[in-house]
């Protein structure tokens, strides 16, 4: 029940219209009522002509023309509280997902790391659904049951107290079965959705990589997979529907033959005259009634169950804290000529495993540096710590004079540009991949980056040029092509940060010098952070910072490292080697 509070808390912006279709529903369900009543003075009065011969005709129109105007208001407000609880629902599937949305974007980057997207998606997709559908069978099912079946016992009571006691004795002994159920059906598809998240998701991730999958020839594997997968959620789900079927089956029985005892008594009580024909037309009118909540008990139970069961993930996302503020307001200015601090400054993932130890680093103004190191070194996750993706376990940084802890995660990254190693782009054009995060760009802007970045020349060989849509995460790109995009991106924004996680290394050696040309006055007046493993990448930057198993194992420039007996002149070694062993091969040596 506690999902069910917060779906009612989630629906306050809705709050207003669902107090009107209540009051809606409530009219609908009184007026339900009123045409069995009437009917019992239609009875009365035919069977005073029948037996008499005193019937008021005149008084039988006026009866029959008050069951049309009570129908015909019934199906009105039916038609109206129907059509307010789907705008109702449509409305909370917007606000719901805005909600989602914005709680993912103020989660901590550690969070992304160890979730599959597809299971992220599939949460949401599930969670969403059946919240929706909770608030919609509330004010177009639920609600009606309830109401109905309330003013049903309360009719029955004032006509035969004693009818109204039995069918009212119905109620807890249906609910019982049904809640039971219903808690069964939860239980089991809690575990059917744990299967679902990971098929879902490894069908995402699949199609992700689905070059990866076609190569290795893992079709059949991954088939099987999601068989089998699927396999155990029939076998739970066979199980679920067994239970349902076994516990409907003995709560029908019991209330068929219920109703039918309870049929006897008012036969009987009619044949003795306690009853007129019109009060026994009235109160099996109105146990027919009840039969539409008594059934529609399970379905409302099994509504709760899913909303429950099925939203649990989803508001599990919203519990999770906050690691950064959701900015909607321009930010404050830039620091002009940045510089960033690092003190003694360790990193930790949440299992413990240590990544960084004790780093303390200047990064000036107007300089290149380099972080070089061997893979799983730290190198990424240092400049993570700095884009403030990651929170450091202890230690402090600051960006000039600001500390990283008492600004904002926007306003930090708002100094940045960034060209990532992984091939970071959207399925849309070229252009929107290009001006992504910048306001008002020119074309005459995207090309001039274009051009810095080498990328001009292919781009418009595009049908569309600009425009031309490129694929999910660049699939109609070369690697070298995805790369210059990216590039040119980051030369767009102009920031006085540029962070280069081995910005070229999907480049041609001809592509490679010709973009290094451009970086080269891009580097120009900013600070510049460059994770390389391709030495020829960094042979101008003014320092390397060495790492090695997460500590800072030297700093010095190029040349003078190269020189010194340690990590950087044992990589440099290795890529020297590697060079001769090619041109020796080649006969260009």
């Amino acid at each position: 029940m506690k999902s069910i509070y917060k779906i009612i808390k989630l629906a306050k912006p809705q709050h207003k219209l669902i107090i009107v279709a209540c009051v809606l529903i409530t009219i609908q369900a009184i007026l339900q009522q009123l045409t069995p009543i009437t009917l019992k003075y239609v009875v009365d009065e035919l069977s005073k002509q029948i037996s008499q011969g005193n019937g008021n005709f005149q008084k039988l129109t006026y009866l029959f023309v008050l069951i049309l105007s009570i129908n015909i208001a019934i199906v009105i407000i039916n038609a109206v509280s129907q059509r307010l609880g789907d705008y109702i629902s449509s409305r909370l599937a917007r606000h719901l997902t805005e909600i989602y949305y914005r709680k993912i974007f103020t989660l901590s980057q550690v969070y992304f790391d160890s979730e599959i997207s597809g299971k992220i998606v599939n949460q949401l997709n599930r969670g969403i659904l059946s919240i929706r559908e909770f608030v919609g069978t509330s004010t177009n099912f639920i609600l009606p049951a309830l109401l109905q079946a309330i003013f049903g016992i309360a009719v029955l009571s004032y006509f035969d107290l004693g009818i109204a006691v039995m069918a009212l004795a119905v109620f807890p002994v249906y609910i019982a079965i049904s809640s039971y159920s219903t808690r069964k059906w939860g239980e089991i598809q809690k575990e059917k959705n744990i299967h679902e998240d990971a098929t879902r998701g490894r069908i995402q991730e699949v199609i992700s990589n689905i070059k990866l999958v076609k190569t290795y020839n893992t079709q059949g594997h991954e088939w099987k997979y999601v068989s089998d997968e699927y396999q155990t959620i029939n076998n739970l789900y066979d199980k679920q529907s067994l239970q349902y079927h076994i516990l409907n089956f003995i709560r029908e029985f019991g209330l068929e033959i219920t109703f039918v005892i309870i049929l006897y008594i008012i036969f009987r009580k009619t044949f003795l005259g306690d009853l007129t024909l019109g009060e026994m037309v009235l109160i099996i009118q109105i146990l027919n009634q009840l039969r539409w909540p008594l059934f529609g008990m399970s379905y409302i139970l099994e509504q709760i169950q899913r909303a429950g069961s099925d939203s649990k993930e989803f508001f599990e996302v919203l519990d999770l804290p906050s690691r950064e503020v959701f900015h909607t307001k321009k930010l404050s200015p830039l620091i002009k000529n940045p510089e960033i601090n690092l003190e003694k400054v360790k990193f930790a993932y949440e299992d413990g495993s240590p990544v960084l130890s004790g780093v303390s680093l200047d990064l000036k103004n107007h300089e290149t540096v380099a972080f070089v190191g061997h893979s799983g070194a730290g190198k990424t996750t240092l400049v993570n710590l700095i884009l403030k993706l990651y929170e450091p376990t202890s230690g402090k940084m600051m960006l000039s004079s600001k500390d990283y802890s008492k600004v904002s995660h926007a306003w930090i990254r708002d100094h940045i540009a960034l060209v990532f190693q992984d091939n970071e782009l959207f399925s849309s054009t070229v252009r929107e991949n290009v001006t992504y995060g910048a306001n008002k760009v020119t074309d005459t802007q995207i090309i001039t980056a274009l051009k810095q970045a080498n990328a001009y020349d292919f781009v418009m060989k595009f049908k569309d040029g600009l425009d031309a849509k490129i694929g999910e995460r660049g699939v109609k790109l070369s690697g070298g092509q995805k790369q210059r995009i990216q590039i040119a991106r980051a030369i767009l924004h102009n920031k006085p940060i540029l962070i280069m996680d081995e910005a070229t290394s999907s480049l041609d050696s001809k592509s490679e010098r010709l973009v290094q040309d451009a970086l080269q006055k891009l580097f120009q007046k900013r600070l510049v952070i460059i994770i390389a493993h391709r030495f020829s990448t960094i042979q101008d930057a003014d320092r390397i910072v060495v790492i090695d198993k997460g500590k800072i194992a030297d700093i010095g420039r190029p040349s003078e490292l190269a020189k010194r007996k340690g990590v950087y002149s044992e990589l440099l070694q290795y890529q020297i080697e590697g060079n001769k062993k090619l041109l020796s091969e080649y006969e260009l040596q």
